[in-house]
């Protein structure tokens, strides 16, 4: 799945409206808890969701697979407690993430990580959906990691105490509600076409599920034993290195794009890829090596666990991942989602992550991604069973592509209407 690299708000703004400096509009900012008050041990199947730092890519809080902790323990750490409306940032590790909690969240009350702080606005100054839009901007941003280190760990030095004396341009509350309603309905249909590839993805696992590991609708007497499994006859057990050939194309020093759109490990998280940085050749990375091409399975062997994996549809010439993937290229066209949703099951994953060694650096050997054990299922089976799930990834594509171009759409507006260059009114005809 391809998009195109975003950078929240590009230009710098020159405002239209007041100045303000934070403080002046909070209620409240506040640190997480002390790292000891948050750990494994800690963690209960039902109760207070705790947010970190991958509840935070968006705008918004992102509501889905949290831990959690008891009621009585969030009511130890209640300085750290957040709820609807109030800002989330990371001050150490990835600390360029804000996002608020929406009015509509799942949950009353979360718990912030060790490595969150959050603002609670004074809502008679201050929209907070606002204020976070105004920290994905190219200005917001600039400002929050003015005070960052960048040895070790990055990090905010005194977050909180810092938070306070960034300044911003405050419109009237009723232009701030109408700014973020604007923004967000950009953010809405981005939201919805990732929710409905999240459902598509879901829909073609189960059916890989369905047909090549539980053998639905294959009766106990069309079963073979072999290799300790059982099997439908006239099948075998093999490895996905029998359906593709691993890293098949390759740039070289004479044979390669004047330049090429490149794909790191970082930009890529469960067939979504985030991130595309144009170089010429000559300026790329040492890693930018690995020539893609449709139907490739691009799968991260650093850190397998981590699922920096996506499907690979209707690239251009230049496409390149980094050597840090291992590329799964079908011998045949109607292989490709087979090996596509094979390797991306949970299972295969863990396998990895298991088999992943080096203490800082825990990496796979690309073969060993290609040699995941799977059932070899007759040519005919495995055309059929793409006729119903290649279309579905095809069409996460396409829906990644008009995401990716509602995101361009929602960066350019960004500093135009916070900074009050633009007016709602004249965004509205754009959108």
């Amino acid at each position: 799945m391809l998009s195109s690299a975003t950078s929240w708000g590009r230009s710098v703004m020159a405002s239209e409206w007041p100045i303000v400096r934070i403080e002046d509009i909070a209620d409240k900012i506040a640190m997480g808890p002390f790292g000891s008050n948050i750990k494994v041990e800690t963690f209960v199947e039902t109760g207070v969701p705790v947010i970190s730092g991958a509840h935070l890519r968006g705008v918004r809080v992102e509501d889905r697979d949290f831990n959690f902790v008891t009621e009585e323990h969030a009511e130890k750490m209640r300085n750290s407690n957040v709820f609807r409306g109030d800002v989330i940032f990371t001050h150490a590790g990835n600390i360029s993430q804000v996002a608020y909690i929406p009015p509509n969240s799942q949950y009353e009350r979360y718990v912030i990580s060790q490595r969150q702080f959050y603002l609670r606005c004074d809502l008679s100054k201050a929209d907070p959906v606002f204020i976070s839009y105004f920290f994905h901007s190219n200005e917001g941003r600039h400002k929050l990691l003015a005070n960052a280190s960048q040895t070790g760990v990055p990090s905010i030095a005194r977050p909180s105490s810092y938070l306070k004396t960034i300044e911003l341009p405050l419109p009237p509350l009723e232009e701030q509600g109408a700014i973020a309603e604007t923004l967000g309905v950009l953010d809405d249909r981005i939201d919805n076409l990732h929710q409905t590839n999240a459902t598509l993805e879901a829909i073609a696992a189960a059916l890989f599920k369905s047909r090549f590991v539980d053998f639905d609708g294959v009766l106990p007497e069309d079963m073979q034993e072999l290799e300790l499994d059982l099997i439908p006859k006239g099948w075998r057990v093999g490895t996905l290195a029998d359906l593709c050939e691993l890293n098949a194309a390759k740039w070289t020093d004479k044979k390669h794009p004047p330049t090429v759109r490149y794909i790191d490990l970082s930009g890529v998280s469960s067939n979504r890829i985030e991130a595309i940085t144009e170089y010429a050749f000559d300026e790329a990375p040492s890693r930018a090596r690995m020539h893609l091409r449709e139907g490739d399975t691009i799968v991260g062997t650093v850190r397998p666990g981590n699922r920096a994996f996506a499907y690979i549809h209707m690239p251009d010439a230049s496409l390149t991942g980094s050597t840090g993937f291992a590329v799964l290229s079908p011998r045949k066209p109607h292989y490709a989602s087979f090996i596509y949703l094979a390797i991306t099951r949970n299972e295969a994953i863990e396998r990895l992550a298991n088999l992943a060694d080096g203490a800082a650096y825990p990496a796979v050997r690309p073969n060993v991604v290609a040699e995941t054990p799977c059932v070899v299922a007759p040519d005919q089976v495995i055309a059929e069973f793409s006729a119903v799930t290649k279309p579905m990834l095809e069409r996460i594509e396409r829906n990644s592509q008009q995401a990716a171009t509602l995101a361009t759409l929602r960066d350019t507006l960004l500093p135009r209407l916070i900074s009050g260059r633009l007016r709602v009114s004249d965004a509205e005809a754009a959108i």
